[in-house]
């Protein structure tokens, strides 16, 4: 009898986790049409960092009609929605980030963005030309989905729609960093953190993940070099800083060679900008140089500093001219949860279909997603968005004037917030 009624309750909650996951599916299958107009509507009206105001209003009055808590202004355009659940329970965060891009779109779309600003002095169109388009249309129809299943849910879920991912204007703070300046985690307190981007090398559907260190650090350093000016035929009468610049470009390179243990996590420096003088004839004062840091080991990210200081000033001295090192820290290391990636991969498999979820190399692009994962424990993946007919190898890339995102997998998307979400709550009852 025993052994009957054991057979019987499980047989009951097999149906109801069944039951539940047909609920899950068709919330997102009628949600699928309206996420798609909601990222044309977005696409056709993108809004540069910290000024997503038209976004954000949508996005607000969106939350507010099923019925959140809904906080706005946040990090000057950011959004905040609650939903609690009917039963007790933790508070999973999910994350969109809102704004365009400085570019001029080329793409052949009907919906395709004609705004245009003035951009650093420099006239140039907005495009979503990084698909945030897409994530704030399929986060808003997560929340939807979740609405819906409210009864269900045992816990809360924390929608966050951030803006100026991307970095905020000259002069101003901005995106994520902000977001938690202004208390954010001291307010609704996650316990986790789940974020998606769509991206142009994976094949539409597919979701890409990795444990550990995913995105890099990205970091800015600006360094100059102090000469005295001389004529170009009697150098010997001054301090030539573009010759000590030369020198600081190949002993700089040599830090990653040489100075860090690589095979602990890789690294790189690049110079991007070297700027010194105006005549052939004359040696300038002086020479501007300006690059970036990619780093997935935030220990070596420190090491990496102070040698770019020690090599530029010490070279620079070495043949009679000084060195001012800046170096502007960026978004540190997108790092996943390993413990929590593991134990949500089924949910990425349930979205994607087993076949479809893949494990990425790293990646030496940078995410500020990266500053929740240093507070709480997070998992950020990727969604495929180039249509299978298309070869990733050619396909136009995130950031590019031609970046197109494949509509089809957006449902996909929805499905991965929503049951990332659903499955992480129901794991904690």
């Amino acid at each position: 009898m025993k052994k009957s009624l054991l057979s019987v309750a499980l047989g009951f909650a097999a149906l109801g986790a069944f039951n539940a996951q047909a609920n899950l599916d068709q919330h997102v299958k009628n949600v699928e049409q309206q996420v798609i107009e909601w990222r044309r509507d977005f696409h056709q009206n993108p809004e540069l960092g910290n000024r997503e105001t038209r976004t954000a209003g949508i996005v607000a009055k969106h939350l507010k009609s099923l019925g959140m808590q809904v906080q706005t202004d946040i990090a000057y355009t950011g959004v905040v929605g609650i939903l609690k659940g009917a039963k007790p329970g933790p508070t999973v965060m999910l994350r969109a980030d809102m704004d365009a891009l400085p570019v001029t779109e080329k793409t052949d779309v009907p919906f395709k963005s004609t705004k245009t600003t003035n951009f650093r002095g420099v006239d140039v169109g907005i495009m979503h030309a990084c698909g945030h388009d897409t994530h704030v249309a399929m986060l808003m129809g997560a929340a939807e989905v979740l609405a819906n299943m409210k009864d269900e849910l045992h816990g809360n879920i924390m929608f966050v729609f951030q803006p100026a991912e991307e970095g905020a204007p000259l002069g101003e703070e901005g995106g994520a960093e902000l977001m938690l300046k202004e208390g954010i985690f001291k307010k609704y307190k996650p316990d986790v953190a789940f974020g998606l981007h769509i991206t142009s090398s994976l094949h539409t559907g597919k979701i890409g993940y990795r444990s550990g260190p995913f995105m890099a650090s990205a970091d800015r350093f600006e360094i100059t070099v102090h000469g005295r000016q001389a004529h170009g035929s009697a150098p010997w009468t001054g301090v030539d800083p573009i010759a000590a610049a030369a020198q600081i470009v190949t002993g700089v390179n040599h830090i990653v060679s040489r100075q860090v243990n690589i095979t602990k996590e890789p690294a790189i420096v690049s110079f991007g900008k070297i700027a010194g003088g105006v005549r052939n004839n004359i040696i300038p004062e002086e020479v501007e140089m300006v690059g970036t840091i990619r780093n997935f080991d935030m220990d070596n990210r420190a090491q990496i500093f102070e040698n770019i200081k020690t090599t530029a000033t010490h070279i620079a001295k070495s043949s009679g001219a000084t060195a001012d090192v800046h170096i502007h820290e960026g978004y540190p290391v997108t790092v996943n949860n390993p413990e929590l990636t593991a134990q949500m991969l089924p949910s990425l498999e349930k979205a994607a279909g087993k076949q479809n979820v893949q494990e990425m190399g790293k990646i030496t692009g940078a995410e500020d997603f990266s500053f929740y994962a240093l507070e709480i424990p997070s998992v950020f993946v990727f969604l495929g968005g180039t249509p299978d007919d298309q070869d990733l190898k050619t396909v136009a890339s995130n950031h590019s004037p031609y970046f197109y995102a494949d509509e089809s997998s957006f449902k996909v998307g929805t499905k991965a917030l929503s049951q990332l979400a659903v499955d992480y709550l129901n794991s904690q009852k």
